[in-house]
Parts: C-alpha cells; structure tokens; sequence
C-alpha cells in the first residue's frame, strides 16, 4: 500500500518539510495563544495543500516554531495569513533525520 502522508510524502517528491519561524520579541506570546492559532491553522491548512505536523513555543524569547508539510513555502504563508494573519518571519526547507 503505497504511503500518502507524513514523512514518506515529503521523501517522495510530493511536497517537502518546512520549518516557519515566528518571531512577536520576549514576553508578546503564550503556549495558550499559539495553541488557538494552531487551531485556526488546522482549519485553513487543506485549503493550501499544507498539513502542519508540530509546533514548538519559547515563551521566554516570544519565538514560535512551526513543522509543516507543503507544496512550498508561499502556501505555509498564505495558511498562517487566511488562519490569523500571523505570518513567519522567515519559512526554511527542511529535510527529516533517520
């Protein structure tokens, strides 16, 4: 059965691993902000072709990382735009680890 999602969609050519960096500065986010947003991104995200895997708060710093799978990184922006208008300071092509 040939696999459609996950990592071995990404290793196959179909879309690719992104990693977005969001940056609001010490003290401007919290776990329970960005755990709403998620929400707004899931509800967004096949709308784009993406399909978010984790994410990762530093409340300390305010930075906010972001594990997607997408066609490429202009549709990680458009998700986050249309979910909450949140968008990466910067989006990185990624590739998984064995």
């Amino acid at each position: 059965m040939p696999v459609v999602g996950g990592v071995e969609t990404a290793k196959s050519g179909l879309s690719a691993l992104y990693l977005d960096v969001h940056e609001f500065g010490p003290g401007n986010v919290s776990a329970k902000a960005v755990a709403e947003a998620h929400q707004k991104d899931l509800a967004q995200e096949a709308a784009h072709g993406v399909r978010f895997l984790n994410y990762w708060v530093d409340e300390s710093r305010g930075e906010v990382f972001c594990l997607s799978e997408a066609p490429d990184p202009e549709s990680v922006i458009a998700t986050h735009r249309a979910a909450h208008g949140l968008v990466p300071k910067q989006v990185v092509k990624v590739t998984a680890g064995n």
